[in-house]
């Protein structure tokens, strides 16, 4: 442990990253539980790109953001289970000073930008059901573009400014992290700067990423339950509010674990632990379930590729 009266952060050579404080016979499981969602992550996301990619029918605004956020998903899911997984079988359990800034910056620029790029598949859904007959002039390559690369945009800056600012406090107390992934919570728990402003910033950097993203989503949704509401076919309300199912299921697995996780009072650091696994496993895991089980599109689209491969697979055995 460093001494008390060090206050200077850059004298901290590396971390420990305590990950779940449950007996050590259970590290196995824990290890094979991380295993099996990640390897889900992989198969779920990297297959929904390259179903989208490939399949021409596919080849719209919706799908343009899906795979979008599939690769998010698989990246930032990437930058936590991997290191979580060594660590189950690590006695020292450490991270690097650069280690943990790296992970830290990127986990804070992939799940930012998520949050932005749902707002965008918000607004998506909102113009191809609110104006059906402007939704390909409205929603054109070159504004698809334009909102995928300004999510990534705002998650850089905001990940950028995070990141700066939490790694210029003075980590003198202790280079124990409570947790499975340098966050920021934890990291201020072991650092002897004063944190109020800080925590103000922080504060104001999560009101200006979240609420004008959720504005964003219900905003959008006020119109379209609005518009469904006037279709006087039964089918044809089905049909609509289909095509919104997956990405309100997505958004909320994603806010409701967020908020749980940040509203968890600190004294209760292992159900933190849980709420922060929601959102940096099970999200990125569910994600490719809901739209592919939710969306006819992708489920041919699937099956197609399926047949395609087998076929192949035949004919080069032949």
């Amino acid at each position: 442990m460093v001494d008390r009266g060090t206050s200077n952060h850059s004298e901290m050579t590396d971390f420990i990253l305590v990950g779940f404080r449950v007996r050590p016979e259970l590290h196995i499981l824990l290890f094979l539980l991380f295993l099996l969602i990640y390897t889900m992550i992989l198969i779920g996301n990297v297959g929904m790109m390259v179903i989208i990619m490939t399949d021409p029918r596919l080849n719209t605004p919706m799908y343009f953001f899906l795979g979008n956020l599939s690769f998010i998903d698989l990246f930032y899911s990437s930058v936590i289970a991997p290191k979580a997984m060594i660590n189950f079988w690590s006695e020292s359990k450490s991270i690097s000073f650069a280690g943990c800034v790296t992970q830290f910056f990127l986990f804070a620029l992939f799940i930012v930008t998520e949050g932005f790029l749902l707002a965008a598949m918000a607004y998506d859904r909102f113009t191809a059901i609110c104006n059906p007959l402007l939704y390909t002039v409205q929603m054109s390559t070159r504004l698809c573009v334009q909102l995928v690369a300004g999510s990534y945009f705002c998650g850089c800056i905001s990940s950028v400014l995070q990141t700066s600012m939490t790694f210029t406090l003075s980590f003198c107390a202790s280079r124990t992290i409570d947790h499975f992934y340098c966050d920021d919570r934890p990291l201020q728990k072991i650092s002897c700067s004063h944190l109020y402003i800080h925590k103000l910033v922080s504060f104001f950097l999560c009101s200006v990423i979240i609420l004008p993203t959720i504005i964003v989503i219900i905003v959008s949704y006020m119109y379209i339950v609005s518009t469904v509401l006037k279709i006087h076919s039964t089918e044809g309300r089905k049909k609509a509010f289909s095509t919104c199912s997956s990405h309100l299921g997505v958004v909320s697995v994603l806010y409701g674990a967020v908020f749980f996780m940040y509203l968890t009072p600190d004294r209760f650091p292992e159900l933190s632990k849980v709420a922060s696994l929601c959102y940096t496993l099970l999200t990125p895991m569910m994600n490719p379930l809901i739209y592919s089980l939710r969306n006819k599109d992708v489920k041919e689209a699937l099956r197609k590729f399926l047949e395609k491969r087998y076929f192949n697979s035949v004919f080069t055995v032949m």
